[in-house]
């Protein structure tokens, strides 16, 4: 179990947080998760997962939140992303579990908030695709489920853009 903390030339400080992962897929269960370890103090079990960087190093670390605010002397940031994260991960687990009516065409839609969102089967490949209210989404999804999640996204970015 590595602990850089002790480690001589490691800096402690000046680190800058570029990413913060989920490394738990969409579903899959708590007892087949493949935790990470802290690089900087070697704790285990990290789900969420903080890429530092420092200027003086040639790889990035992958750091638990603890960790990441100390080497980044920055307390805010580092949870905050993190709480992002956590929050876009349950509103991914709520929206999977919606309710999606079938019209008679047996396509799936949903109504949200005065907002029409369907998922239809493009008729050429098979495949589907996305609209929200009169705006057809470009991508095609292999599966009903990868369809249903962009149209989270599609949402959400409505929302960031307030066009919802």
């Amino acid at each position: 179990m590595a602990n850089y903390w002790k480690t001589p030339g490691v800096p402690h400080r000046g680190w800058s947080l570029t990413d913060v992962i989920d490394v738990r897929e969409d579903g899959q269960p708590e007892c087949e998760t493949d935790y990470e370890t802290c690089m900087m103090c070697g704790n285990e079990r990290i789900r969420y997962v903080h890429v530092v960087k420092h200027a003086e190093v040639d790889r990035e670390f992958s750091v638990g939140c603890d960790c990441a605010e100390k080497m980044t002397n920055d307390y805010v940031n580092p949870k905050k992303k993190e709480k992002e994260l956590r929050n876009r991960v349950n509103r991914k687990n709520n929206w999977a579990k919606r309710s999606w009516k079938t019209n008679s065409n047996d396509n799936s839609y949903l109504k949200m908030d005065g907002h029409y969102l369907l998922i239809y089967t493009d008729r050429k490949t098979g495949k589907y695709k996305v609209k929200i209210d009169d705006v057809f989404g470009r991508r095609s999804f292999g599966s009903l489920k990868e369809a249903k999640s962009a149209a989270l996204d599609g949402v959400e970015y409505y929302k960031r853009e307030g066009r919802w």
